[in-house]
Order: C-alpha cells, then structure tokens, then sequence
C-alpha cells in the first residue's frame, strides 16, 4: 500500500513539474509554436526604413510559420517606448521587436529607459545593414574626405549636418572627429531628408546622412559622396570609398537593423524564428528588394546578434559620454 501511494504522488508530481520553469529561468517551449499571430513592434512611424523593412520580412515569415504575422507601430522617446512594451510583454515569442542601431545608441542617452538594454532582451537575427555616407554639395571645393578634414580647423570648425542628435549620423561625425583632430560641429535636423536639402543646397558645408537617403541625389548630380562609414564598400554605390580606406584605421559604424524578443523566451523559440528569418533574408527576391531600399541584407545567429548589440552599447554609451550627449 505505501508503495502504491509512493507512485501515484510520483505521477501526480512529475506533471507539475513538466509544466514549471526550465532550469534556465526560459519561459516553456509551447510545441506547436506558432499557435496564433505574432506582433512585430516598430519603434518608429510607418513609412521609414525600418518599418517598411519589419513589414516585408513580417509578410514572408507569415508564409514561412503558417501563422499572421501583424506590424505595430509604437514610436517615442527615440523608441524607447516601443521597446518598453516588448521587454514587458510574455516571454513566448508571440510579440518582437524591431529597432535599429538607436536602440544601442540609447542607453548612453537617456538616464531612465524603464528597461535595460542588456537584461530584458534576447537577440533574435540581425537582418540588414544601412551604412552613412559624408556628402558634400555638388560644387563644393571639398572633393575628398581628406580635403574635409584639412578644412576643419580650430577655430573654424567644419558644420556637419546630421539626421538628429543621437543618430548613428550624429556619432559617425563625432567619432570622425575624434579619430582624426578635425573640428567639427553638429546641425543636427529632424531627419535625413531636410538634412540632405540643406547640404544640396549649400547651407551646410557636409552631411552625414544614410546612404539610401542620398543616392538618388548623389545619382542626379546635385550631392557628391566624400565616405562611405562602413566597414567595406556600399553596394549602393560601389565607387565610394570607405572612411577606414582613406586613412582612418579601424573607424566603422553600421547602422544594423533586426529583431529582438523578450528575455526568457525560450531558446527552441529564438532559434526557429532565426531559422525562418535566415531564410527569408536569403531568398533572392528578397536579397533585391533590400537593396532596392537602399539595406545590405545580413544574416547572423541569435548569440552573434547579441553580442554586436552589446559591443554597441559599450562604444557608444563611452562615446555618448565623451561628448556629454544627454536626452534628460
């Protein structure tokens, strides 16, 4: 009898026990994810790079797990407020987040995020690279970075004018201008586009904005393109150099893009969604509408994700730091 009490406690407990945590805190794997739409978060207004390139990767995965796939657009505070919502939601890979470089950018910014950067998120892929590019006025005298930086000097700095402060724009000039002595000084805009007016129309002497925003007018003859800040070539436009070819070693700046989830989702999760997004990203058709866009596709696992992310959130939390760059 006692033998038989032993055994039925045993099957009663080993059920509650299948359906508590993992040992590593993760959120239980639910076998037959995805069992109901999933939500992509945006943190920035519809229409913009990132959330055309959240939309076209969304409708792919719809047909890749069998499941809709919804793109909801929370912009504010730098999109901080879109990433809050996610690092607050259900860690079961139902709602995900796509941010951009800014999210890296952030925590060097703003004192209270309400999450933190590094803790309350797993990377899941990165999926496509925007590379800035310094421009200057078709007929500016300035025809190559090296004439730039000659002609920012003490005492007359050079005006550069970026896509707002706090942008990967804004930190590739500063970051230049640590790398090299040149003085140079931020205008910082509401965004690429009124930048680029003002530098085509010679109201600042230099931009930094991103590549797919420049091309057309660098294609028309009215901006000429001095840099690209990758760390190689731009597909977009092959014959620019970067800025670590004219000289500055080691200077890069990506602006990435990609999807993350709340932490503790399940690892078996993460992977099947880095699997499916791989895969998308490798398709041609694909391949050709990033590009059209101005992207450079990419593709990375989820721990190689995560770490750029946070190597991104050290340097530019140092640099934010260096140059007293503050939000609040």
């Amino acid at each position: 009898m006692k033998r038989l009490l032993q055994a039925s406690l045993a099957l009663l407990i080993l059920p509650l026990a299948s359906c508590g945590n993992s040992p590593s805190g993760e959120a239980p794997m639910d076998a037959a994810y995805p069992a109901h739409p999933i939500t992509i978060v945006v943190t920035f207004p519809p229409g913009g790079g990132t959330d055309l390139l959240a939309r076209r990767i969304g409708a792919s995965l719809q047909t890749q797990l069998g499941q809709a796939v919804v793109v909801e657009n929370r912009p504010g505070a730098s999109g901080n407020i879109g990433a809050r919502l996610v690092a607050e939601a259900p860690p079961d890979g139902y709602t995900l987040l796509m941010v951009n470089s800014s999210f890296a950018i952030n925590p060097g910014v703003y004192r209270n995020l309400g999450f933190s950067p590094k803790q309350d998120f797993a990377a899941v892929i990165n999926v496509a690279f925007v590379p800035s590019v310094f421009v200057v006025p078709a007929g500016s005298p300035l025809h190559t970075l090296d004439d730039a930086l000659a002609a920012a000097l003490p005492g007359k700095p050079l005006p550069f004018a970026s896509c707002g402060n706090g942008t990967p724009q804004h930190l590739a000039g500063e970051m230049l201008a640590r790398a090299t002595g040149a003085v140079l000084q931020q205008v910082p805009y509401k965004g690429c586009g009124p930048a680029l007016t003002d530098v085509a129309a010679g109201q600042v002497a230099m931009g930094v904005v991103t590549a797919s925003s420049a091309a057309p007018l660098i294609a028309a003859g009215k901006l000429r393109a001095l840099a690209v800040t990758s760390p190689k070539r731009s597909p977009l436009m092959p014959t620019v150099p970067t800025v670590a070819e004219q000289g500055v070693a080691g200077y890069a700046l990506d602006q990435w893009h990609g999807l993350l989830a709340p932490a503790a989702t399940p690892r078996a999760v993460i992977e099947k969604l880095n699997a499916a997004v791989a895969k998308i990203v490798s398709q041609p058709d694909t391949q050709a509408a990033l590009r059209e866009q101005g992207f450079t596709p990419a593709s990375s696992t989820s721990r190689e994700f995560q770490s750029m992310i946070h190597a991104d959130i050290d340097r530019y939390t140092a640099l934010t730091a260096s140059i007293g760059l503050r939000a609040d």
